[in-house]
């Protein structure tokens, strides 16, 4: 069973950076799209960013250009580097794996999440 892992979260002020992990614990982690999806309070869970398994990023207009995704396929992770962080921002954070149509199809191959991680933005 493939395993989801979020770290790096944490409260920070306006302005801030964080970089956020995911450690995906799957057999062929390097066939996989992955995604960084976050939910805020009283919201749904949106799709922000994703990386194709060659290594093309798209991203959400609300995070194009603050936020950056990468990953490291030797230690099976996904980063998530964000910058200028606003309160907006503030959401749990959460990773998921799909295939390289990732983006447009907004749905992951799991149907379960990890812990995620909280993000708050606030001065």
């Amino acid at each position: 069973q493939v395993q989801l892992v979020e770290s790096g979260g944490g409260l920070v002020q306006p302005g801030g950076s964080l970089r956020l992990s995911c450690v995906i614990i799957a057999e062929y982690f390097h066939m996989y799209a992955v995604g960084w999806y976050r939910q805020a309070p009283g919201k749904g869970r949106e799709l922000i960013a994703t990386i194709t398994k060659g290594g093309t990023a798209n991203y959400a207009d609300s995070v194009n250009g603050r936020f950056s995704i990468s990953k490291d396929n030797s230690k099976k992770t996904v980063f998530l580097q964000m910058t200028s962080l606003k309160p907006e921002d503030t959401a749990v954070y959460y990773c998921n794996i799909g295939w390289d149509d990732l983006w447009t199809s907004k749905t992951p191959l799991l149907v379960y999440w990890g812990q995620g991680t909280q993000v708050t933005v606030s001065s």
